[in-house]
């Protein structure tokens, strides 16, 4: 199937995980980005109970598709976009596929194969990963990168892309768009993982991340005396399951009298400090081997400052330019970046050739 020259609409879902997403992307522009957040019904349960997390996909997926073409319809309007969003000018529908939770992808699959048959439109099925790693490329609705004097391209390569979320932490060059080589990944506990269960031995709350990051603010990173996850391990992997040990061996012999807000805050900032020093050693190492022209973060853990500001002062080092998605909401899962990543995949013809045998993979990978 040819795509179009431009303006090519694509209406993007994704259920990898906790959040029930929906957008509409024209190219790789955002028209609308719906994100129906879970956080407040997995929170008392410390993290993400799957059967929790599909019936509420279930629940309000229908509803979030419908709002995200209202929402596109609006923002066309607004600033008088030559665009009216439907079933008669949605060119295909884009899903994620893996990985992710199970359970969760099915629902989406499951809808956009029903809406796919409905209204006669192609699937394009999206690894998750990819949205995140192409997401610096996605821009606003009036086709901007807001905030930004220099600008990301696909077409200075290679680019090298660090991943940073709750289920993944990954180094991945990009030779090509659409041709991705993985340099090294988590052997364990992803970075987001880590956060969510260091927070949990501290009894601070979920997710871990956040909380974390707000108390390492005021902290003193050297007041613990953390390991270096992997620093001397001469391979583009990461393990993170080691720091949550040793940060659970440091906790033990303290007193809860003893757990005043300094100590938190110092403690966090230490954990903090040692993880982000792991990510930026392997990625300094991935810089001098492969050269990259550009670097693109995604991944949920990508929204701390702190090891954003690590990463921009690493690279700095190389004169190598660092980029980000222009908004938090296309940091953290949602629909917009695999819409992108789906256009990206419909100028490559690469849409599903057989509806009825999609199926979610939730091991999916580079």
């Amino acid at each position: 199937m040819k795509i179009k020259q431009a303006e090519y609409i694509i209406l993007a879902i994704d259920t990898s995980c906790d959040e029930t997403a929906a957008a509409i992307t024209v190219d790789n522009h955002i028209i609308a980005n719906i994100i129906w957040s879970q956080i407040d019904i997995h929170r008392p349960w410390g993290g993400v109970v799957p059967n929790l997390a599909r019936k509420e996909h279930q629940k309000h997926l229908g509803g979030v598709v419908q709002l995200a073409i209202a929402r596109a319809n609006t923002t066309a309007k607004r600033f008088r976009l030559p665009w009216q969003i439907n079933w008669q000018t949605i060119d295909a529908i884009a899903i994620t596929q893996g990985p992710g939770l199970a359970i969760a992808l099915e629902v989406g699959i499951r809808k956009a194969k029903e809406l796919a048959k409905k209204h006669n439109k192609p699937i394009i099925a999206v690894n998750h990963m990819e949205g995140h790693l192409l997401s610096p490329l996605a821009r606003n609705s009036k086709s901007q990168i807001p905030n930004s004097k220099l600008k990301p391209s696909a077409k200075k390569l290679p680019i090298l892309g660090l991943l940073v979320s709750g289920g993944h932490t990954q180094l991945v060059l990009v030779h090509k768009i659409g041709k991705y080589q993985l340099l090294g990944e988590t052997l364990d506990d992803a970075a987001g993982e880590a956060f969510d269960k260091v927070a949990k031995m501290l009894n601070l709350g979920y997710p871990g991340g956040p909380i974390i990051e707000e108390l390492a603010r005021e902290g003193d990173s050297f007041r613990f005396d953390l390991p270096i996850p992997m620093a001397r391990d001469p391979s583009l992997n990461f393990s993170f399951s080691g720091l949550k040990t040793a940060c659970l061996y440091k906790l033990r012999p303290i007193p809860e009298n003893k757990k005043n807000r300094q100590f938190y805050q110092d403690f966090a900032a230490s954990f903090q400090k040692a993880l982000t020093k792991s990510i930026t050693i392997k990625l300094e190492k991935a810089i001098k081997t492969y050269q990259p022209k550009q670097i693109f973060l995604g991944g949920g853990v990508i929204s701390n400052l702190y090891i954003r500001k690590q990463i921009r002062k690493a690279a700095r080092k190389h004169n190598v330019p660092v980029f980000v998605p222009y908004s938090k909401n296309l940091i953290t899962d949602n629909a917009a970046m695999i819409g992108v990543a789906a256009w990206y995949n419909a100028k490559r013809e690469n849409f599903v050739k057989n509806i009825d045998k999609l199926d979610r993979t939730p091991n999916l990978n580079f």
